[in-house]
């Protein structure tokens, strides 16, 4: 199925996704998630990212993260009038971090559950 404007639906097993990115996924699931709600430059992906994730990406480790991730399809820059260069997130993108996402509730559901049964936390 195609959506409008939008590459064809893949399957989990056609997206590269997170999973390539090793000990990176951290940074990449925070980019992602970001640009999930729109466009953002260097800056901006910085402050919203320690805003809901309480996390501050290095300048170094987010421009790393942001070529790895544009290599790999899961964002795109975009045309900017200034010195800034926003980027976005491809639809190729967005499936990746919805599987991604998906199998960390998995590991959190699981681990909450065990703690709460063993130690009565949760």
């Amino acid at each position: 199925m195609t959506r409008p404007d939008r590459t064809p639906d893949r399957t989990r097993d056609d997206i590269g996704g997170l999973g390539t990115l090793g000990r990176s996924s951290g940074p990449a699931s925070l980019i992602l998630s970001s640009l999930a709600d729109g466009a953002k430059h260097g800056y901006a992906l910085t402050k919203d990212i320690e805003s809901f994730a309480g996390v501050r990406l290095a300048p170094g480790t987010l421009y790393e993260a942001l070529s790895r991730l544009e290599a790999q399809g899961l964002i795109e820059s975009l045309q900017s009038e200034d010195r800034r260069r926003p980027y976005r997130l491809t639809s190729v993108g967005a499936e990746a971090l919805s599987v991604y996402l998906q199998g960390q509730r998995r590991a959190t559901d699981v681990g909450l559950r065990r703690l709460a049964s063993t130690w009565g936390l949760a």
